[in-house]
């Protein structure tokens, strides 16, 4: 027997997908449906034989598709009812559609000049609803509103979805996280409610933002400061972000930005003095950094207090290269929670400020966005702001900036919502503010703001915007700027008097005249807790001495813990046979090959208080299957349950081992490790690449970054990089790690660039890196072949005993006195040439090799050279082409090691425009010609 409600309520035919839809929304929220349809929903449930409302609905779902079938009552239901239900359905489409689109025909451009295309689906005359109908009431599924007449509903929408505000929020498949959104704004209407004191905050804060600009603009005529007008409202929308975050308990905020206002936000957020902007201006600022970099470039920390207790604030340093950044600053948030133990990311928080096309455009964001929910990257989500001026760099047409409709789209690849907003309205953007935060906190997950402004200027001071914008442009020209609508909005409200908004503006200016800030807004004596003292690092040189041999006795024991796995734990034979090997090793029954020796590292390094983080694509296993930190029962199919990582359970009070197989990118991984190196010194950070061709990716992180970083700003960082290199005849993209590229980038001492032959270097090497008291990105160009090679392995002793070797002399029995040549290599051609050597039983020819390529180790060569009085040719020989590799960036070294009576001369493939031939016989013949060479008097 079919109910009342039932009958009238025409759930027959084609509306059963609508009532689908409605008990879709019920499950999520019951409360978010009309009273008759909840109880209805109660009801079938029940006769469902449903008890919780996560059941499957498969026999819900079932009985609509019956209730479709049964044949109409008309009796029951005539043809006003049958229209009266169609226009309440419809109503719910109208409603469904402003949730979906109503960021269309929201008012976000301040310049009035975007298009306001007509959407059929807002226009309830789409929906068949005439004028007529407009003080017709209707059951809502809007809370707090069940029945509303249809113009109250459109009063409602058009507050809520096409005001300041346009949300993005539907295309999010968790019901969840989707209704949060709705309930948030909908409760609210999207309209702000602060009180007279918090308005005038936000009105002091536009304020300083204008007049910091205006005031540089004046005083420093021409010069390039990337001004923010247009966009002033980002200053009032980070000062409350600040202030909440200090209410919500975050202890620190790092912030990533580009040019564009970070000056300002620099004076007016960080707090920084404007004497010494004013100083950089002029050419007086000091530095003690070997290059140093432009004003807009440079990072900034400071202590903010807010009303619960001061947060830390960290501007990173940004290279021009505009969003690459971003990556660096999760890497550094993840190391920070790290050191607090915040897993959630309550603690620390990323800010992320973009520019318009920069957003979409650059490729990085992509890769920092799917790093933001993996469980090696994550960081509890991160707080997008577009500052959106509408124009990017001096394109003139939106069609070509991008391929979507808005610059914020590639965010829903990760499903985070979107909130446009219109940067006219402080307000406004202050409410979106608050929202991206809780929605921030209650999901762990990124969300998005987008304030639409325009640019007062051109991309810089100097640049002309009419040569391609000029209708835009005398838009900007009649526009009174954010501050004086914001401040005629206040007076008209009766919030302040216009002669308070003015003595604003004239306080502030009068402290610029100062060269100081209107009131203090920073700490200067707060002693922060995890605060990293990277002073014991600073001035050591890379000589500095350190013992990295580990006792026998140490060695085993920790070698019998991660050779070991847990009871009933399936290995996979070649891996058993791995392990059983590795335990031979360290017994000295065998020698030690280069994976036991970087898993003695590892285990030392954890044992002694050294953390140890490793990612890179397919790092666990190692790529060439040599590493196996992580082994898998083969009898299990979840990885968290047969995954077993043995270096963790050395010990109760072993520092953290990490070992992450990254996506699939190699730019946003080595950006984000070295943001986390940088803000991790007690940690041995290591990213591999899976080839080392495949650092060409990520070729801007290791340019302006790693390379560069501590002469511009004076960053240290102990970064590690595996690049695994090696002439086999694999090809021109998995043979050469490009050396001759990190050995262009060295001066200074800025990094290390090792090319180990043996593997108890590679033990040293990796001790040595944490031990000494230096922090310099470490390069190591490791050769593939040989990972596993046994002529390549070491014996147990030199892991007890000895250190790095930054030369390794002739281990033949030969008379020094009768050696006429000298062969100087680095890596695994070593062996090809030793290999030959001993098949035509050479006497009078010495292999020397440079195990460190840089800093050069010209004492340890000199030395080498000394032991051969009567050698009268040295030879630089390598595998790669001549114009590659080391040669061209290591002769005048080696000249500078050789006696006047000495020639210099080269061995190696011929120069090519490829790194490596793609074809096996070519290959072998290359290499037979060079080592003939070399070992031909």
């Amino acid at each position: 027997m079919m109910t009342e409600y039932q009958v009238s309520s025409h759930l027959f035919g084609g509306n059963a997908p609508f009532i689908e839809e409605l008990y879709e929304q019920y499950l999520a929220d019951p409360t978010s449906v009309d009273g008759k349809w909840r109880e209805y929903f109660d009801r079938l449930q029940q006769t469902a034989g449903a008890i919780e409302r996560d059941v499957p609905r498969a026999p819900i779902e079932e009985s609509f598709r019956q209730m479709a079938r049964k044949p109409r009552m008309v009796a029951a239901a005539g043809a006003a009812d049958e229209k009266a239900v169609r226009q309440q359905i419809n109503l719910l489409r109208l409603i469904s559609a402003y949730r979906v689109l109503g960021s269309r025909n929201a008012a976000l451009d301040p310049l009035r000049r975007m298009d306001q295309t007509y959407v059929a689906e807002l226009d309830p005359k789409h929906h068949g609803f005439s004028d007529a109908d407009q003080a017709k009431v209707f059951g809502t599924n809007i809370a707090g509103m069940e029945k509303a007449s249809l113009a109250e509903v459109l009063s409602f929408l058009k507050q809520t979805y096409c005001g300041s505000i346009g949300l993005e929020y539907m295309h999010i498949t968790r019901s969840d996280e989707k209704h949060w959104v709705q309930q948030w704004f909908e409760s609210r209407r999207s309209t702000s409610q602060y009180n007279a004191g918090q308005k005038k905050r936000i009105l002091k804060q536009v304020t300083a933002a204008e007049t910091l600009e205006q005031y540089l603009h004046k005083k420093y005529v021409g010069q390039k400061r990337f001004s923010l007008e247009g966009g002033d409202s980002l200053i009032p929308a980070m000062d409350y972000l600040t202030q909440l975050s200090g209410a919500a308990g975050v202890q620190e905020i790092v912030i990533g930005m580009a040019h564009r206002g970070r000056l300002n936000m620099l004076v007016n957020i960080l707090g920084k003095q404007p004497r010494d902007l004013f100083s950089e201006f002029e050419g007086r600022y000091t530095t003690q950094l070997a290059s140093g970099d432009v004003k807009y470039h440079m990072g900034f920390s400071s202590d903010i207090p807010t009303a619960n207790g001061p947060v830390h604030l960290s501007l990173a340093f940004n290279p021009s290269h505009l969003e690459i950044v971003n990556p660096v600053v999760v890497g550094s948030v993840r190391a920070r929670q790290q050191r607090r133990n915040d897993k959630t990311g309550d603690q620390v928080l990323p800010v992320l400020i973009h520019g318009d096309s920069a957003f979409i455009g650059l490729g990085t964001n992509q890769g920092t966005f799917n790093l933001s929910q993996t469980r090696g990257y994550g960081t509890g989500g991160t707080v997008h702001i577009v500052v959106n001026n509408q124009v990017g760099f001096t394109t003139s047409d939106v069609r070509d900036n991008r391929s979507t409709l808005y610059c914020t789209d590639i965010a829903k690849m990760v499903e985070a919502p979107v909130f446009h907003v219109n940067g006219d309205d402080p307000e406004a953007v202050c409410l979106v503010i608050e929202a991206a935060m809780e929605f921030r906190k209650t999901f762990r997950k990124d969300v998005v703001i987008d304030i639409v402004c325009f640019r007062r200027w051109g991309h810089n001071e100097a640049d002309d915007p009419f040569v391609t914008q000029p209708m835009m442009y005398k838009k900007i020209g009649q526009h009174p700027g954010v501050r004086k609508k914001y401040a005629d909005r206040l007076v008209a409200e009766g919030v302040v008097s216009e002669a308070e908004a003015n003595e604003m503006i004239d306080a502030y200016r009068a402290a610029l005249d100062r060269g100081e800030h209107v009131e203090q807004t920073t700490l200067t004596d707060y002693k922060r807790n995890f605060a990293i003292d990277f002073g014991k690092y600073m001035g050591n040189h890379w000589r500095h001495p350190v013992d990295t041999a580990v006792r026998l006795g140490g060695l085993q024991r920790l070698a019998e813990k991660f050779n070991a796995v847990p009871e009933n734990f399936k290995l996979r034979a070649n891996v058993e046979k791995i392990l059983k090997e590795r335990g031979e090793m360290v017994a000295g029954n065998a020698p030690v090959d280069f994976g036991m020796a970087e898993s003695l590292a590892y285990a030392t390094l954890v044992t002694e208080g050294y953390a140890v983080r490793i990612s890179g694509e397919d790092s666990g296993r190692g790529t060439f299957n040599h590493r196996h930190a992580v082994v898998h029962d083969q009898n299990r199919e979840k990885w968290d349950q047969g995954a077993y990582i043995p270096l963790q359970h050395l010990s109760d009070s072993q520092a953290h081992f990490t070992v992450i197989d990254s996506i699939l990118n190699e730019e946003a991984v080595l950006a984000f490790e070295y943001g986390y190196a940088s803000s991790a010194p007690e940690e041995l950070v290591i990213w591999e690449a899976q080839f080392g061709d495949f650092a060409n990716g990520a070729q801007v992180v290791i340019d302006q970054f790693i390379t560069s970083g501590e002469t511009k700003w004076g960053r240290l960082c102990g970064l590690t990089m595996m690049l695994p290199h090696g002439y086999d005849g694999q090809g021109p993209e998995h043979s050469s790690a490009r050396v001759e590229r990190y050995l262009q980038m060295c001066a200074e001492h800025n990094v290390q660039v090792v090319q180990p032959s043996e593997a108890s270097q590679i033990f040293h090497v990796l001790r040595r890196q944490m031990l000494r008291p230096v922090r310099k990105p470490l390069i190591i160009i490791m050769s593939k072949r040989l990972l596993k090679a046994k002529f390549a392995a070491s014996p147990i002793e030199q892991f007890s005993s000895g250190a790095f070797r930054n030369v390794i002399g002739d281990t033949a029995e030969l008379d020094a006195k009768k050696v006429k040549r000298v062969l100087v290599c680095a890596g695994q051609v070593y062996y090809d040439l030793a290999t030959a050597r001993a098949e035509r039983e050479i006497k009078d020819i010495a292999i020397v090799r440079v195990e460190q390529l840089y800093p050069f180790p010209t004492e340890e060569l000199q030395a080498e050279f000394e032991k051969y009085p009567n050698a009268r040719e040295v030879v630089w020989v390598q595998e790669e082409p001549r114009n590659q590799g080391a040669w061209h960036q290591i002769r005048h070294r080696l000249e500078g090691c050789t006696s006047p009576k000495q020639a210099l001369k080269f061995a190696g493939r011929p120069s090519s425009a490829s790194p490596a031939v793609g074809y096996m016989s070519k290959h072998t013949a290359q290499l037979k010609a060079f080592v003939d060479e070399a070992l031909t008097l």
